[in-house]
């Protein structure tokens, strides 16, 4: 059952980071007004970072329960719930708990401690 935890906990994660690009680059970066052009680049790659991290967790959190190491288990469990627990907070902090991000990645953060 941990084991299946952490997948579903990997594959939420990845659901979140799709869409959290595909609505930032369909819905806000075509509203958004940035010069000089450089810049506006520049906000485009910091803003898809968590987009990247949430990836790569997720596909971590899927291979993890077919690793023969207790070690990286438990390092990518301890890393993946670590940085979905985080962008939780600071989307329901930063959104005042009115958008829907926040309750996803803190369903992936709780499975992965769950799976642990």
């Amino acid at each position: 059952m941990r084991d299946i935890l952490l997948q579903i906990s990997g594959v939420v994660a990845i659901i979140a980071a799709l869409i959290h690009g595909v609505l930032s680059e369909a819905k806000i970066f075509p509203r958004v007004t940035i010069e000089p052009q450089r810049l506006r680049t520049l906000f485009r790659f910091v803003w898809q970072i968590p987009t990247i991290a949430w990836i790569a967790g997720g596909v971590l959190l899927i291979a993890a329960p077919s690793m023969a190491s207790e070690a990286a288990r438990h390092w990518i469990v301890a890393t993946s719930a670590g940085v979905l627990a985080f962008s939780a907070i600071g989307n329901a902090v930063g959104n005042r708990g009115r958008h829907f991000g926040w309750m996803v990645l803190g369903a992936a953060a709780v499975m992965a401690v769950a799976g642990y």
